[in-house]
């Protein structure tokens, strides 16, 4: 079956659509703007700490499902297994399609037992690995003398046998992964840059190709949309990229 790239970007609300002050706080307004300003041509977004925590961010998730949309709540979960239990209940009756977790292989097990408790819940559980703003030196300055990829490989092991229904990752494992876990496994891959632009705090960063040949299944796309000038002739382009390299794999 075709892949639909358009179906496969996720833009995160992280940051406002504000040119003149493109570093202040992200309000929910802010997020219904960029929203609207992609209507019909973007349909699933990210909701990161930022905008959770904003006057009315509590509230976001359902006001987005309430407007037809897919949401990936992005808050990196991580308890004790019984607190992330509790979590999942309230994530899975809250209407999001992705949820993250930072946290122990048994707090992964215990939020997926939670899931799989409420009847016709879509919500995909997807672990954390290693953020794209951190490389191999940071690693071994948290005590792990391995590389980046055997890293990301363990915790896609472990997540994998524990439930979860995939990983968070850059797209330099997203190959290696892929090769470990099959197809079924999904892949989102963030610190997504197009050719050229400025790869900010992102230290495994990729193009939107890129990501894609290498097995990407979503890809999470925040700052070269919502501060570009024109958001929708930037996702367009972005997507079409995206799709250029779906087709390719057949």
């Amino acid at each position: 079956m075709k892949v639909n790239a358009a179906d496969r970007i996720i833009v995160a609300l992280d940051h406002p659509h504000d040119l003149e002050n493109p570093d202040r706080a992200i309000e929910v307004k802010d997020a219904i703007d960029i929203v609207q300003k992609l209507e019909g041509l973007v349909s699933f977004f990210k909701v990161g700490w930022p905008l959770f925590l904003a006057k009315g961010g509590e509230a976001i998730v359902g006001e987005l499902v309430k407007r037809g949309k897919r949401v990936f709540l992005d808050l990196k979960y991580g308890d004790i297994p019984e607190t992330v239990k509790r979590l999942m209940q309230r994530v899975a009756a809250g209407g999001a399609e992705f949820v993250t977790l930072n946290a122990s292989t048994r707090a992964v097990r215990a939020a997926v037992e939670a899931r799989d408790a409420i009847c016709g819940s879509k919500l995909k559980i997807l672990r954390v690995t290693l953020l794209t703003s951190l490389d191999e030196s940071d690693l071994k300055m948290m005590g792990y003398a391995i590389s980046a990829k055997d890293y990301v490989l363990r915790i896609a092991r472990t997540g994998l046998k524990a439930g979860c229904d995939g990983i968070i990752c850059s797209a330099g494992e997203a190959g290696e992964v892929r090769k470990e876990v099959g197809t079924d496994f999904l892949i989102v891959t963030p610190g997504i840059r197009p050719a050229g632009m400025d790869t900010d705090d992102h230290k495994r960063s990729a193009t939107p190709k890129e990501a894609v040949m290498a097995g990407a299944d979503y890809l999470v796309v925040g700052r070269p949309i919502t501060r570009s000038a024109d958001l929708r002739a930037a996702a367009s382009q972005i997507i079409e990229e995206m799709q250029a390299a779906f087709d390719a794999l057949g």
